[in-house]
């Protein structure tokens, strides 16, 4: 078609009714955002030359994204999550804020875990395929003083690469791998778990097929993730990758951090922890939180996640 006609009066005052600029009523700020988002679709597709065929096949991907349910994966696939985190870093770096690094949430965290004190055993489903592993470390603040009663979240994938409660074989209980707790006077944690495997994005789903048309992966390399809460500090959220995963650089959620990958090293005496075999791996991650903001945490994202109860 090759024409252009976004800046016609037309055009223009189609965008300013759409987006009902210029109303008292309703929120101003969504008005503003969805005036300058639909802006920007109009302009692409003037300057795309986008046809009917390609808008209606976006419009029906949304329509399947929506039924898989996988918008906040897309998010992940696509950048967005990385770069609300590329956003994050670049203000703390200015304000001279520093602290174990941050990355993505991800889109499979639950809600309700029980809140262990210090140790927490999370491995509560047998699997065979998976070897013993402990995560510890210790919780600290900037000035390197262990802090007490910080609850430090952990979540990560069985042997099968699934998740539970998301898991499609219904094999996993509720809060298996996943588990909570909270520090004692040394700052300190504990998680005696199941070394995890990466995971990809369903094969049939509305992410895939995006990463297909664009001749990407959906793979994850081994990984943990970590929210990390206090009272007196902002919260943290962050993941480890296992240390020797093909796919440590090659992310497909590009939540890969240097200083986020610690040694894995064996150990011995598993059994007297209550692990499955005495020959064990053992994962060393410690925490440093960083200040409150004008006595505010900045970094609580609200977000609708899945939850469960005990």
């Amino acid at each position: 078609m090759s024409v252009k006609v976004f800046d016609t009066k037309e055009a223009q005052d189609l965008l300013k009714a759409a987006a009902n600029v210029g109303s008292q009523d309703g929120s101003a700020r969504a008005r503003q955002i969805v005036h300058r988002l639909l802006g920007d679709l109009f302009k692409a597709i003037d300057d795309l030359d986008m046809t009917p065929d390609e808008i209606w096949a976006g419009v029906h991907y949304f329509n399947k994204l929506g039924q898989d349910g996988e918008a906040a994966l897309l998010a992940a696939g696509l950048g967005l999550e990385k770069y609300l985190d590329i956003r994050m870093d670049a203000a703390d770096q200015a304000a001279d804020i520093g602290g174990t690094p941050r990355t993505i949430e991800g889109p499979l965290y639950v809600a309700g875990a029980p809140v262990r004190d210090g140790v927490s055993k999370i491995d509560i489903d047998p699997d065979p395929d998976a070897g013993p592993l402990v995560i510890r470390g210790t919780v600290t603040g900037p000035d390197g003083k262990p802090v007490a009663g910080a609850v430090v979240e952990c979540w990560h994938a069985n042997s099968n690469g699934f998740y539970s409660h998301f898991d499609p074989t219904g094999a996993q209980s509720e809060f298996n791998l996943r588990g909570a707790l909270s520090t004692g006077v040394d700052g300190k944690y504990e998680f005696r778990t199941l070394m995890p495997v990466g995971y990809g994005c369903p094969p049939q789903g509305a992410t895939q097929q995006l990463l297909n048309v664009l001749a990407r992966h959906g793979n994850r390399p081994a990984h943990v993730h970590f929210f990390v809460t206090s009272d007196k500090y902002r919260k943290l959220t962050t993941q480890i990758n296992i240390e020797g995963d093909p796919l440590i650089w090659d992310d497909f959620a590009y939540a890969t951090r240097e200083d986020l990958i610690p040694p894995v090293v064996d150990k011995t005496g598993g059994t007297a922890l209550g692990m499955k075999a005495d020959a064990y791996k053992e994962i060393e991650f410690n925490i440093e939180l960083t200040p409150l903001v004008q006595g505010k945490d900045n970094q609580v994202v609200h977000r609708l996640r899945a939850s469960a109860t005990t």
